[in-house]
């Protein structure tokens, strides 16, 4: 069993946790202290751990860290390694999302930002340029803001081709680049939009994540802003796989790392109801692609629970068996070490929980 970091960032930092049998954990943190921690990215390419955190101070705005040590000591560029050209007339609010790309493209980093825009670094995050082609895209000036603002919060890289992408804005939708950036379409089809007129336009959806399947690249899945969503083309169109889910809304939705078919969600009541459906905490599994959902609860608190599960909280690892993991705004950790079929309390109290990314270390 490889040695297992999870990362955590809260409202008030980031807390890391390692543990060599994913049962007894040692959390370190708060680092980054009283920063807004939205992203963490964890690149392995090469051998070697370089971690990546987006870090929002209310007083010298966001950046993003490296750390070559995990964690140990951080490292942030002289300059903004984030920064709107001049000419956008656009400032960086937030880093919604680091996301290393696979061996096929070796040191390349993305990041999504709000303003909703994608940044590509070849340095393995430390210096990053703006994607000119997604921001000046025509359809660009109609994305409107979330509730949680406009941001570019997803970004799907594809193995067996660097120049294929795949990104997601709410609320613009999902986008797609088979040429590396150059070009971009919307690739929306099938996924509704209920708060507008016309539910099922090209773009404007309020698209909340959207994950790879573990055996197949070409297989995707997506949380909607009211719907959950799979397509088998690569993103080219979607069809509804919300039945047996006890609701259609929610952030949170991860992978299994390996096992085609096998995906996790943790649904809310509702978009004027944002919390846990029957005020009970459950995850829910699929192993047949959206076929059939089963709700996974052993270990999971059993009395009344509120607690919200945000976009980037929930992930897995890709130790053997799979890992899981989930963070909710009530400051608690948890974790399954059999892919879900149990769960225990790793850490709480913290402070509101953002994100939560988690690795096998080489």
């Amino acid at each position: 069993m490889p040695e297992v970091l999870l990362a955590v960032g809260t409202q008030k930092g980031l807390f890391l946790g390692r543990s060599p049998d994913r049962k007894a954990w040692e959390f370190t943190g708060p680092h980054f202290p009283m920063n807004a921690v939205y992203s963490v990215g964890v690149d392995r390419r090469g051998g070697r751990v370089r971690l990546l955190a987006g870090a929002d101070s209310s007083h010298w705005g966001p950046s993003v860290w490296w750390s070559d040590d995990l964690g140990a000591n951080w490292r942030e560029p002289d300059k903004p390694a984030v920064k709107f050209p001049e000419q956008t007339g656009a400032s960086l609010e937030r880093v919604w999302q680091l996301h290393p790309a696979g061996p096929e493209a070796p040191d390349v980093v993305y990041a999504g930002t709000q303003p909703a825009a994608l940044f590509r670094s070849t340095d393995r995050g430390e210096t990053f340029s703006l994607v000119e082609a997604l921001w000046e895209h025509p359809q660009r000036s109609e994305w409107n803001a979330g509730f949680g603002g406009q941001g570019l919060h997803t970004i799907v890289t594809d193995p067996r081709d660097p120049a294929a992408l795949t990104v997601a804005v709410s609320t613009g939708g999902v986008y797609r680049s088979q040429d590396g950036g150059a070009s971009w379409e919307p690739s929306n089809a099938g996924i509704r939009a209920q708060f507008l007129p016309d539910e099922y336009p090209e773009f404007g959806q309020c698209v909340h994540k959207v994950a790879v399947d573990g055996g197949d690249h070409d297989r995707l899945y997506l949380q909607n802003h009211g719907g959950v969503y799979r397509s088998d083309d690569a993103g080219h169109s979607w069809s509804s796989i919300a039945d047996g889910l006890p609701a259609e809304f929610g952030f949170g939705l991860a992978a299994h790392p390996r096992t085609p078919g096998t995906a996790y969600l943790f649904p809310l009541e509702a978009d004027y109801a944002r919390m846990p459906v029957g005020h009970r905490c459950r995850v829910f599994r699929t192993r047949d692609a959206g076929g059939s959902w089963e709700p996974l609860s052993v270990g999971l608190p059993t009395e009344d629970h509120y607690g919200v599960v945000l976009r980037d909280a929930l992930c897995t690892d890709d130790a053997d068996p799979a890992g899981v993991y989930f963070g909710n705004r009530n400051g608690e950790v948890y974790g399954s070490a059999d892919e879900g079929d149990s769960w225990t309390l790793l850490a709480s109290h913290l402070p509101d929980v953002l994100c939560v990314r988690a690795a096998a270390l080489p």
